[in-house]
Formats: C-alpha cells, structure tokens, sequence
C-alpha cells in the first residue's frame, strides 16, 4: 500500500461518496426520459417542446464540462464537488415543483450546468485518492460500474416512480440523495491538492463551451429537422468552427482551459477515442431497445426498466468482479479491446430479434454481453485516461473524458437513430402495407437490426483503437510515469 492511500483512512467512505454522486448525475440522465409523456400531459407541454426536457440539460452539461473541470483545478476538488451537488439538488427540486414547461426546461438547465461542475470534480477526486494500483483499480471498477450501468437503472427507477408515485419524483428523489453525499462529502473527502488560484481562460470558455454547445444543438436537431436543416448544418459548422479556434488558443494561452498536454501520452490520447467510439455504439442498446420492448413486445414502463437489468448487471460484474481483478496484472488494451468485440458479438445477437422473439432465450444473451463487454472496457478506460495526469490537470483531463462521451452519445443517438429511421422506411417501401401494426412492427425491427450492425461496427473499431493505442504496460508501470 502506497504511503498516499495509507494516510487517509477514510478513502472507502469517500468512494462511496463520489460513486453516489455520480449515480445521482447518470440516473439522471435516462431517470426523465421515463416520465416524459407524463410530465408532457400534467403541464401541457406541446409535442415541439418536449424534446427540451433533455435537450435543455444535454446543452448545459456537455457544453459547460470543459470550464466545469477548470473550476475543479482553479477554486478546489472538494469545494467544486459541494458546489455542484448543492446545485443540482436546487435544480432538481426547482424542476420537481415546476407549474409550466419553461419553469421545467430552467431546471433542466441548471441540473446540467451543476452536473458540469460536480462530474469532472468527482472523477479527479477519485484520481487523487487512490493511488495504489490494486486499491485504484478497486475503485474505478466501482466508478466504472456505476457509469456504464447507471443509465439502465435510471429507466427501471423512472418507470417505479412514474408508476407508483407521479414524474415529479424523478427530480425530486435527487434532493434526498444528495444531500447524503453533501453530509458525507465534508466528513470523508479529501482534496490532496492546494488551490491553485489564478486567472480563468476567458477566451477559452466562450471558444470551447461555444463551440461544444453549438454541436450538442446540432446533433440533438439532426433527427426532427434531417441533416440537410439550416438549423442542424449551421450549428454543426459553426461548432467545428469555434473549437478549431479553441485548439488554436489553447496552444498560445497562458492559462488554458484545456491544457493539450493531457493529449500528448499516446496511450492517453487512446482512450479518450475508444471512450467515444463505445459511447456512440452503445447508445443503440437504450435507445431501440426501449422501442422495441415497449411498441413491439407491449411492455409496461416498469417492465421495460427491469429487461434493462443485465446490462447494468453485466456492466457491474465485468469492471468490478473481472476488470478491476485484472487490471493490476494486465496490460489495460488486452481488457479494453476484448471487452468491445464482447459487446460487438452482444450487438450482433440483438440484430437478430424479430417481431415474436421472446426476451430469455433471444434477448437476455445479447444484453449480457453487451454489458459484460462494457463493462471490460469502461474500468480500464477510466484508469488509463486519468493515471500519470499532473494533479493540477486531472479536473481538466476528467473534463475531457466526461466530455467525449458527451458528445458521443449525442453523436451516437443521432447516426443511429437516423441509419434506423432510413432502414425502415425502405423496407416499408420495398415491401408495401402489409397487414397494420404488424407490418410497422416488422419495419421497425429491420430498421433497429441494421442500426445494430452499425453499433457492432463501431465497436469493432474501437477494439482496434484499443489494441493500437492503449497502454501495453501494467497501470502499475504506466502510472509511475510522468505525464508528458
């Protein structure tokens, strides 16, 4: 045991605390997709607003990540991860108590913005505390758990509360939780580092939350206006725009937001691009499936949560039980690239669901190994992504990786949904009307099984990134290198 992890004997607790803090941030995400059509109803939200509720808090969390993670090195790891909690808490019970749809869309909003601040903070508090290889592999195979299998369990919880209670509780539940982790944050936490003080990249917030933002905006209008839309083409141009610009300040100023240093280790620099390839893979899983259980196979909100449960299972079992086991005695692109075919081979399975399958014998072997798959590859891109970082860079490299899979999924939903909207429409097209539901039924599977050979792809992809890129040494002998 490293002389870092034996001075605080309070390190457990306070990996309980970050882990329930950033379960608050990824329930959170899928939590209100759950209660959409019930929050739409109850405050007459019209149908070309509601796309909003997510939006607004996409727009604000991965716009802001980048300055959320310079706050975090600027002011105080432990006092950005306050800030944000209370933040969030407010929010979410400001959304929670909302009487009108703007009221609602703020919250979101803001629920983004203290998200920004509490996720890059959580993550390089994580970093600084556990510093032994084994105890830190440990601890990002929890942290890893709870990011890949987080959102499977938003579905589950948002579908109980939307069912038992009403849609208000899947913002107000965050209140009650957060305030635990407040109390156990200043009992437990630590913040290793001295505030670094200094001057804030002005130039560099507007240029890279600007141009993060405008693509977030883009891709999230991609599906109801098509790609051809001014309002889809010219977010996107003026996103690559503004954060070319970035790049090109971040290299001259003094202070950057984003220091590019952190991009320089190879291995480093691979696991932030096999993050966003699996990212945007696997946001298929949660995306049709949720279609496909519900509309195809007539399952309940709460019903469609619970047929989620392996992936979240697998996700657990494989960063903490098989990852975190492995990873002090092997290298990090063995773990990384087998976990992403594992999920590829898992996609392929799920492409070949047809209308009258049934969930143990064709659905169930598919979500196992996508899960097991991610959850190989998560760990291990969190340990590689973050070790050898200089303290005084780990809330901007947390910010980054948080980032990535921002933009991934955001990406990743669009390409996708888009690949399966066409698939089904041509296959209408080439084999008529047939006979009502089943037909549209059967459309909608095809368009879903194409979209999955299309995941199955990109993960494939990412394996290769993986086994190109991501450190071939032990984490051990990788994290007593200097970050370059």
């Amino acid at each position: 045991m490293t002389s870092a992890s034996a001075a605080d004997p309070k390190r457990w607790w306070a990996l309980a605390v970050i882990a329930l803090a950033q379960l608050t941030v990824i329930l959170d995400g899928t939590i209100v997709n759950i209660a959409l059509p019930s929050a739409q109803r109850a405050l007459g939200m019209p149908d070309a607003d509601r796309q909003w509720v997510i939006t607004a808090y996409t727009l604000a969390f991965g716009g802001l990540l980048l300055l959320g993670g310079r706050i975090a090195d600027l002011v105080g790891r432990k006092r950005a991860f306050v800030i944000g909690l209370a933040g969030f808490a407010v929010a979410s019970a400001l959304g929670g108590a909302a009487a009108g749809p703007g009221t609602l869309f703020a919250a979101r909003a803001l629920q983004g913005a203290f998200a920004a601040v509490l996720a890059p903070s959580a993550l390089s508090l994580l970093t600084t505390t556990f510093t032994d290889p084994k105890e830190r592999a440990r601890a990002f195979g929890v942290y890893g758990a709870l990011a890949g299998g987080g959102s499977g369990a938003g579905l589950l919880v948002g579908g109980l509360l939307t069912e038992y209670l009403n849609w208000r509780w899947c913002l107000y539940v965050n209140v009650p939780v957060a305030l635990a982790a407040l109390i156990g944050a200043q009992v437990f936490l630590r913040d290793r580092s001295a505030r670094r003080g200094g001057h804030l990249d002005v130039p560099g917030v507007v240029l890279g939350s600007g141009g993060l933002v405008a693509l977030v905006y883009g891709f999230s209008e991609a599906e109801p206006r098509g790609w051809t839309s001014p309002w889809v083409a010219a977010p996107l141009m003026a996103g690559v725009i503004l954060l070319a610009a970035f790049v090109w300040w971040q290299h001259r100023a003094a202070g950057p937001l984003l220091p590019l240093r952190i991009f320089r280790d190879r291995s480093r620099a691979g696991a932030f691009a096999t993050m966003g390839l699996a990212t945007i893979g696997m946001f298929g899983v949660f995306l049709f499936l949720t279609y496909y259980f519900q509309a195809v196979l007539g399952y309940p909100p709460v019903r469609t949560g619970l047929a989620f449960m392996p992936v979240s299972a697998g996700i657990v079992i494989g960063a903490t039980q098989i990852a975190a086991r492995l990873l002090p005695r092997t290298a990090p692109h063995t773990l990384t690239a087998s976990g992403m075919v594992l999920a590829a081979a898992g996609m392929v399975l799920l492409s070949r669901l047809t209308v009258h399958a049934q969930y143990v014998p064709h659905v169930l072997p598919g979500l196992l190994l996508v899960g097991l798959g991610m959850g190989l590859t998560f760990m291990p891109v969190y340990a590689t992504a973050t070790v050898g970082v200089p303290t005084q860079d780990t809330g901007a490299a947390s910010a980054a990786l948080s980032t990535v899979q921002q933009i991934g999924a955001s990406l990743g939903t669009v390409l996708l949904n888009t690949i399966a909207t066409g698939a089904t429409s041509r296959y209408s097209h080439a084999h008529g009307p047939g006979h009502g539901g089943t037909a549209l039924a059967g459309a909608m599977v095809h368009g879903f099984s194409v979209a999955y050979w299309c995941s199955a792809g990109v993960l494939l992809l990412a394996a290769l990134v993986a086994a190109l890129t991501v450190g071939r040494g032990r984490p051990s002998q990788a994290g007593s290198k200097p970050s370059a």
